[in-house]
């Protein structure tokens, strides 16, 4: 059952065995520069892939912005291991009186990718959003182009919704449509045994 009757995401740090999510900042430049230096990380995200730190800069800070301005709540995802940035994920669209919000623009650095550390930042993310939050309603969305990502989110539980069309003209001209996907709170405890259960396997 969920902490808390009131639904208000704020910055906070989530630690977890492999990872550690904590609130987006300047700081996390240089090791966020070399973690997508792969424009194949990219590739299906908003914005061309970053060619200098100044670039990542103004990329953390747009985000940063954001939060002050719409409410989005920017993490660097660190590698327990290496204690580095290994991409960055956020809850956005966040929704106080539906008790509702999205988890999205999330990235790794190619070496990072199939490993536990993705897995476990959706487990920490989604635990806080319902358990702490008392969220009633978790959303994902994803290119329909990108296979990965849309097969990723159904492993972890997510329920596809449907499509939205033409829903955003990407960087490089491509008119993408947007893949819906949602976990609900009736649906997260067996959700949440599935990724336990995966993260003890890793």
């Amino acid at each position: 059952m969920p902490m808390s009757s009131s639904f208000d995401p704020q910055p906070v740090t989530l630690d977890g065995e492999h990872v550690r999510l904590e609130p987006l900042a300047p700081g996390h430049a240089a090791d966020l520069f070399v973690a997508g230096a792969d424009p194949l990380v990219w590739r299906y995200l908003p914005i061309p892939p970053p060619s200098s730190i100044d670039e990542i800069e103004s990329w953390i800070a747009e985000a940063i912005a954001r939060g002050e301005t719409v409410g989005d709540i920017p993490f660097a995802i660190i590698d327990r291991a290496s204690g580095r940035a290994a991409g960055s994920t956020r809850y956005l669209d966040i929704r106080r009186s539906d008790r509702a919000l999205e988890i999205g623009w999330s990235w790794v650095g190619a070496a990072y990718q199939r490993t536990a550390i993705n897995t476990e930042c959706k487990y920490l993310l989604l635990a806080h959003a319902f358990d702490r939050l008392g969220a009633i309603r978790v959303q994902f969305k994803a290119n329909a182009r990108n296979e990965r990502s849309l097969r990723a989110i159904e492993r972890i539980g997510g329920i596809r919704e449907g499509v939205l069309r033409k829903q955003r003209i990407q960087h490089d001209g491509y008119i993408r449509d947007a893949v819906y996907y949602s976990i609900i709170d009736d649906e997260w405890p067996e959700v949440k045994l599935r990724l336990e259960d995966r993260l003890k396997r890793r």
